[in-house]
């Protein structure tokens, strides 16, 4: 029995050697966009595509700032009014109206969601059809969520970022709420989590099939996404971000004639979301969403992901327990060593977050509470309860 104990404590040891040394530096959350990158000659034009709903107390800060960026180029901007009850529209024209940049934002009313569609996409559909109508249709769409304060700068770097690298998508996670206690306990993790998920430096190399976005700000390119068949081609994903970046890059690796063209995932401290995740029962949700969906709904799986969190986040304090409690050191030892290098892993996100280092020793407990969300994502699946957004609720049937 022994020896199965330090079997397993040995096995989580070299999966966080693996993590921290071949999983693409995942742990550096290093991917940011250089702000003094030198100007350009000729700035694109973009339209920014916001699908709202139910959104007026944040639009006051969020519309607010994307109304006053300092970009040069032509930028307008389509707020869809996704069905709201609280006056979300006639709120977008007011704050529109007190900037005196009326004539930049166009309000359209939502129609009732269509058949196989999601309600967020379905939104940004309207949208983009709304965009291809002008006279001059945009060289950039800016898909961003109602609840994003952008930085003044922050559609200048993009556009420069993207000009100057040739990116067909360019994305940024946004700088998360962290306020309350829980905010301060899980958010990190959920960003440390993602990025080990979908580590950063191979999405961004051209030549690796690693793919993913996140949905609160992309820059996507019109005519690329016309080419791998719009908006449309991504309608039933809850992960709509990741399936429009992996969309976007199997396409661009099967152009052998432009293979330096690709996308782009870095991280912002200064375009930040307005959403407070306040209770436990808030981020839960925001996680049971789709944290099924991202296992494309298999309970090979499921099971499989349940068990190699334990093994990876809870092994190590078990066997550092285990090993005092029975006096075994070699046991003690290597659980004490296999935590210390998770909570070193984490540091660089707590950095971002402005939270203490030694939030990174509660790394067992957050992945035991997230291992226990995902359990709960399947749950709701199966018993038909999906994925939502804004009050609707989809099933993979939808």
């Amino acid at each position: 029995m022994m020896n199965i104990f330090v079997s397993i404590a040995i096995l989580s040891l070299i999966i966080w050697l693996y993590l921290l040394l071949f999983r693409g530096e995942f742990w550096f959350s290093n991917q940011r966009i250089n702000p003094n990158l030198k100007p350009l000659n000729h700035y694109p034009s973009v339209c920014a595509v916001i699908p709202a709903r139910n959104e007026a107390d944040v639009l006051p800060i969020s519309l607010k700032s994307l109304l006053v960026q300092d970009y040069p180029g032509n930028f307008s901007i389509i707020l869809v009014d996704d069905q709201s009850s609280d006056g979300t529209g006639n709120i977008a024209q007011e704050v529109a109206q007190n900037c005196q940049q009326s004539a930049r934002l166009t309000v359209i009313s939502g129609q009732p969601l269509a058949p196989g569609w999601s309600g967020k996409l379905w939104a940004m559909e309207q949208g983009i059809c709304q965009a291809r109508q002008q006279e001059n249709k945009p060289d950039y769409f800016l898909l961003t969520d109602a609840d994003i304060e952008h930085h003044s700068s922050n559609l200048r770097e993009l556009i420069t970022k993207a000009e100057e690298e040739n990116l067909a998508l360019t994305s940024l996670m946004v700088w998360l709420r962290c306020q309350s206690f829980w905010e301060r306990f899980l958010i990190p993790a959920f960003v440390f989590f993602f990025e080990k998920l979908y580590p950063f430096s191979w999405v961004n190399n051209p030549r690796h099939k690693m793919a993913a976005a996140a949905g609160g700000c992309i820059l996507i390119r019109r005519d690329i996404l016309e080419e791998i068949g719009g908006i449309e081609v991504v309608r039933k994903a809850l992960i709509d971000d990741c399936s429009l970046a992996a969309a976007v890059k199997a396409k661009l690796q099967e152009n052998t004639k432009n293979p330096s063209q690709g996308i782009w995932l870095g991280l912002s401290e200064k375009t930040r979301s307005l959403r407070p995740y306040d209770s436990l029962d808030s981020i839960w949700n925001m996680v049971a969403r789709t944290a099924y969906t991202q296992l494309y709904y298999s309970p090979f799986l499921l099971l499989g992901t349940l068990l190699g969190m334990i093994l990876v986040y809870l092994v190590a304090p078990l066997s550092l327990m285990l090993g005092l409690l029975m006096g075994n050191q070699l046991i003690a030892i290597m659980g004490g060593i296999t935590w210390l290098m998770m909570a070193i892993s984490y540091m660089p996100t707590l950095k971002l977050y402005r939270c203490s280092p030694l939030w990174g020793f509660s790394l067992p407990i957050i992945g035991l509470l997230y291992s226990l969300m995902t359990l709960d994502s399947a749950w709701r699946h199966w018993r038909g309860k999906g994925g939502g957004w804004k009050g609707r609720v989809y099933s993979i049937n939808n």
